[in-house]
């Protein structure tokens, strides 16, 4: 009687071989533990610190306000400054930028612009002046000109022009007779106000500081209604 031989199923974490065997299982692989740098750390932390100080301290900074002056209104160069074209603001500012303290206010008013300034823009030392637009060796003429003796454009204070004698024909014809000069005259000037527009024949009249040695000559010429300004290109407007 012949005897019979049972071979066991495989069971859980086993594999059956080609010839119906189980096959030894593989040995679970093992994974390292990394291992962990405390110097590493620290200098992370270290840097994390550092990064939330700096900001902290630049908050504060741009935080730190102060009150200055701004313009209020346009304000043409030369024109005296009122308590109206000035405003106060408070603005974080960097050290390089120069501003004047709004406390400073009460002593601007009465000084005159130095170069043209526009409503909103914030307000320098060097954009004001004590000094005036009459220099040293010159006289103040004023001059009465009617719209087509002036430029288009509104001529505003310290601009440069030329004032130009426009004689009348007979005038000229008169000189050339005589053998006289018949040219223009013209006299450089500095324009330091100009007055509002008359009612009616919108005639202006325009403030100008002149050479003491022009001052007489050039009023007599106002005086016959003879004469026109243009802006002088070299001295810019």
């Amino acid at each position: 009687m012949s005897k019979s031989t049972t071979i066991p199923a495989p069971g859980p974490g086993t594999q059956e071989s080609a010839q119906g065997r189980p096959a030894p299982v593989a040995a679970p692989r093992i994974v390292k533990q990394r291992r962990r740098r405390p110097g590493l750390i620290a200098l992370s932390v270290a840097l994390i610190a550092v990064g939330g100080l700096s900001g902290a301290v630049l908050y504060s900074a741009s935080g730190q306000r102060t009150p200055v002056l701004v313009v209020a209104r346009d304000v043409s160069v030369g024109t005296k400054l009122t308590k109206a074209d000035l405003a106060e603001a408070s603005v974080a500012l960097d050290p390089a930028v120069k501003s004047v303290k709004a406390s400073r206010a009460a002593g601007l008013v009465g000084q005159r612009a130095a170069v043209d300034l526009r409503a909103g823009s914030l307000l320098t030392p060097s954009q004001v002046t004590d000094k005036s637009l009459i220099g040293p060796g010159q006289q103040l003429v004023g001059v009465s000109l009617k719209p087509s003796q002036l430029p288009a454009t509104r001529l505003s204070p310290g601009q440069k022009v030329l004032v130009v004698s426009t004689p009348n024909a007979d005038a000229v014809a008169t000189a050339e007779e005589n053998g006289l000069d018949a040219k223009p005259k013209t006299v450089a000037a500095s324009v330091v106000a100009v007055g509002a527009p008359a009612t009616g024949t919108g005639n202006v009249v325009v403030d100008v500081a002149v050479p003491v040695k022009d001052g007489a000559a050039l009023a007599a010429r106002v005086a016959t209604g003879n004469v026109a300004v243009i802006v002088d290109a070299r001295g810019g407007s």
